[in-house]
């Protein structure tokens, strides 16, 4: 486990955990003391929320709902299934890392259970829940408008997976449906801080797996031979917010791709490319060639699918295993056909 890694969901049982008694015997229940205050400030600083709890979900549902705190919980696993597989189907619904989870339980059983099956996963006991709000990997460096609305866009995106489900129709016009806004631009001082965010939080759609600080993106930002551009993107049920980065350098007869990232929340709407062939057909109207950097981390093996499939060959591999890659321009993809790109 990296304990460097901040927490992105943390995964609650419910009886003698959340509250104090246990639902299924009866017991008159309370919430434990300063508990609502505890999610409600992780909320706001864009940690999620779920339930991992053995019982009878409709039930459990309705007794948060008296508490005030359903809202707060994405993708809830409440059954009679072992934690640990409850754990595996919230981090595949949210699509974060399991290194990104934190399970609290108030018996030891369930969290060696866990522990077991996921080594990644920061297991704590019940009884530490007062104690989250100064964790370290739960206290972000910087809390930007995108990480306060996490909840809020998380939902949204269920709304369009039900919507989706609902579809009639090829999926290409499913996608046409949801009227899908990309915007590019470059950069500006109010972005940096969504901008480091995005590093640190970004791994499986990142082409380095470098991270980079707000000193160090302030200093590109100013650089006249970089540029540090930053997209975002809305449709018809909301914001995704700030979505994708990258950090070119442009020199007198390249543009050279140093960082290329893209939030894996919008990976399925193959919208994945625009920001890179956005700098290729810069890079065509400069007359100029396009490199880029490839690092392989284990987890970003998708990305370097990207730039094969938009026509880029390795042309060297430094003492750093970073591979740089460079694509003729002889070819370049149209934008799809179901986003409207706009460039500031």
């Amino acid at each position: 486990m990296n304990e460097q890694k901040e927490i992105k969901c943390i995964v609650w049982d419910l009886d003698n955990t959340l509250w104090d008694g246990i639902l299924l015997e009866g017991d008159e229940l309370t919430l434990k003391p300063e508990i609502g205050h505890v999610i409600e400030k992780l909320d706001q600083r864009g940690i999620l929320h779920s339930i991992a709890s053995k019982g009878v979900y409709e039930d459990a549902i309705f007794k948060l709902k008296e508490f005030h705190l359903d809202k707060f919980f994405l993708y809830p696993e409440i059954s009679w299934n072992a934690k640990s597989q409850s754990i595996t189907k919230i981090q595949n619904n949210l699509n974060i890392g399991i290194d990104t989870l934190m399970f609290i339980d108030d018996q030891p059983f369930e969290r060696d259970e866990v522990k077991i099956r996921h080594p990644e996963v920061a297991c704590i006991e019940a009884t530490e829940y007062l104690n989250l709000l100064s964790h370290p990997r739960l206290n972000p460096k910087f809390v930007t408008k995108d990480s306060g609305k996490r909840r809020l866009m998380y939902l949204e995106n269920q709304r369009r997976k039900t919507a989706e489900n609902d579809f009639k129709g090829p999926r290409k016009d499913f996608l046409a449906s949801l009227d899908i806004h990309f915007l590019i631009s470059e950069a500006k001082d109010n972005d940096l801080k969504r901008a480091e965010e995005l590093t640190v939080r970004t791994n499986q759609l990142n082409t380095t797996g470098k991270t980079y600080s707000y000193d160090e993106l302030e200093i590109y930002l100013r650089s006249t031979n970089h540029k540090l551009i930053i997209c975002e993107m809305h449709d018809k049920y909301g914001s995704y917010g700030k979505i994708g980065l990258a950090l070119v350098e442009n020199s007198r007869n390249c543009l050279h791709v140093k960082l290329l990232l893209m939030s894996c929340r919008v990976m399925s709407y193959g919208v994945g490319t625009i920001l890179l062939l956005h700098i290729m057909k810069q890079a065509q109207k400069c007359r100029k060639k396009v490199r880029a950097n490839f690092k392989h981390t284990g987890r970003n093996r998708v990305m370097y699918v990207t730039f094969k499939f938009a026509g880029f060959k390795e042309i060297m591999e430094d003492e750093f295993g970073v591979k740089i890659l460079e694509n003729d321009l002889s070819s370049i993809q149209e934008f799809p056909p179901y986003v409207n790109v706009k460039l500031e």
